[in-house]
């Protein structure tokens, strides 16, 4: 009985400390999973892979790019809210982040408590736009034309919860109007709508509209930011044209499990900074018209901070437009 009572208290012993060396072991060891929400391919998924890149150099190990598709996005997201906060999962997510809660009824993970927050990325500006031979020829035009004929006009977007649909509700709120919304299963298919005179106006990301604007196959009425683009210089914002505040971007924010620890999100953070000024992520960058996210959003309470404004200046928008799922 002695020695089956040692070799039990060995064993437990060499237990504990196994368990005890790894708990110990150095961050990272292994490759890290960062799940983008939608498809490979995607502004998202391209921002995310050009990061993943970088910042693997700089942390040793591979950032390993996981698309988890479904659900406007909060099918990835649910998923990182239930995943071990090891350091091994993080999680890339646009304006749904913040959406989501106007746009769902019933969601599995708050976006504010069950999640740490690293820091924001790039933005990445809209533009408005409508098929080449529309009426009007600039934004005052547009208006104009919209209020007096909004009955036959349609409004593209790329699905619910998309920023283009968001950035279209905000438009028509802007002008006071009421158009037909037409929705896409994403970005592309509504651009060669636009392309083939099928659809009349849509709002979309500098990342799928720079091509056809310089190629002149799309009117381009101005930008969504508040101040003009590098990528496009020539081009009026909207708030310049007379609308008033109007302001969408394309914000990417990365996220961890709740529990990750502190230092862990702290090096991840320094991560993403060091390749926020790596020369050919930004010349990637600068080529799909994104911007890199100003000083004050790039920490976990710049992005926390974001996150909760945004909440709550979509809500009210979203709930007023009466668009849900279930």
């Amino acid at each position: 009985m002695r020695s089956l009572s040692k070799l039990f208290v060995t064993t437990i012993g060499i237990g504990v400390l196994s368990a005890a060396a790894h708990a110990q072991a150095p961050w990272p060891s292994r490759s890290i999973s960062l799940v983008v929400p939608f498809a490979a391919g995607g502004p998202t998924d391209v921002v995310a892979r050009t990061l993943a890149g970088s910042m693997s150099r700089t942390l040793g190990q591979t950032v390993v790019v996981d698309n988890k598709l479904g659900a406007g996005g909060t099918v990835a997201a649910s998923f990182v809210a239930r995943a071990a906060p090891d350091g091994y999962t993080f999680f890339i997510h646009h304006n749904g982040m913040a959406t989501s809660t106007a746009l769902y009824r019933k969601l599995s993970y708050n976006p504010l408590t069950d999640f740490e927050f690293v820091s924001q990325a790039v933005d990445v500006p809209m533009t408005l736009l409508a098929r080449k031979d529309f009426p009007a020829n600039n934004l005052a035009e547009l208006v104009a034309y919209v209020k007096a004929n909004s009955a036959k006009i349609n409004l593209a977007n790329a699905g619910l919860g998309a920023v283009s649909q968001l950035c279209g509700m905000l438009f028509e709120r802007a002008v006071g109007v009421k158009l037909t919304a037409v929705p896409f299963q994403g970005t592309a298919p509504a651009m060669n709508a636009l392309l083939g005179g099928q659809v009349d106006i849509l709002c979309d990301q500098t990342t799928q509209t720079i091509p056809q604007i310089k190629s002149g196959t799309v009117k381009l009425y101005g930008v969504t930011t508040r101040n003009r683009i590098r990528a496009l210089p020539d081009a009026p914002t909207l708030n310049e044209g007379g609308l008033k505040d109007f302001e969408v971007l394309v914000w990417h924010g990365i996220y961890a499990p709740k529990g990750t620890p502190k230092p862990i999100i702290d090096r991840f953070n320094v991560a993403l900074r060091t390749a926020l000024k790596d020369p050919d992520v930004l010349k990637r960058m600068a080529d799909l018209g994104a911007e890199i996210a100003p000083d004050a959003k790039l920490s976990p309470q710049g992005l926390q901070t974001w996150l909760k404004a945004e909440i709550d200046k979509w809500g009210p928008i979203i709930r007023a437009g009466g668009t849900f799922a279930d």
